[in-house]
């Protein structure tokens, strides 16, 4: 289904799609990164309350927004005529790569509520292999969608 109203709006649609992608992907790589450096912080102290604020404000006023963003104008291009091949193997992927990037910010809006507890039990050093998950996915998406290879 597409709806045709939507076919002179392309290439609008694409710029906001892919600046939110941006401040989406912006947050992504850095929440779990101060997660990292929170790891490090005594539970209770000035510093460690700091970190909850400022994870706090990242996830709520840049990333959620982003990411709801994201989505909406995605959805817009899918029901744009001729935007998507629905025969082509890329979208298939890509399409996957997103749910993934999605759940990974999931994953990060949870670690958030356990630091914000002080029940984080994790080390540093798992906050920093998850803060690689979004660059790999995001190296695959870009791909599929500007080379669209299969």
């Amino acid at each position: 289904m597409t709806i045709s109203l939507l076919a002179p709006f392309l290439l609008y649609t694409k710029s906001f799609h892919v600046i939110a992608v941006m401040a989406w992907m912006a947050g992504l790589f850095y929440l779990p990164r101060l997660y990292v450096y929170h790891c490090g912080l005594a539970r209770g102290s000035v510093e460690s309350e700091r970190f909850k604020v400022m994870e706090r404000r990242l996830l709520k006023q840049i990333m959620n927004p982003a990411m709801i963003t994201t989505w909406t104008f995605g959805v817009l291009l899918i029901l744009t005529p001729g935007a998507i091949d629905w025969t082509a193997g890329w979208w298939h992927l890509k399409f996957l790569c997103v749910i993934l990037m999605t759940g990974f910010h999931g994953a990060c809006s949870k670690w958030r509520k356990l630091f914000l507890e002080d029940r984080n039990t994790k080390t540093h050093r798992y906050y920093r292999l998850a803060n690689e998950v979004p660059t790999v996915l995001m190296v695959i998406i870009v791909i599929m969608a500007i080379a669209q290879p299969f």
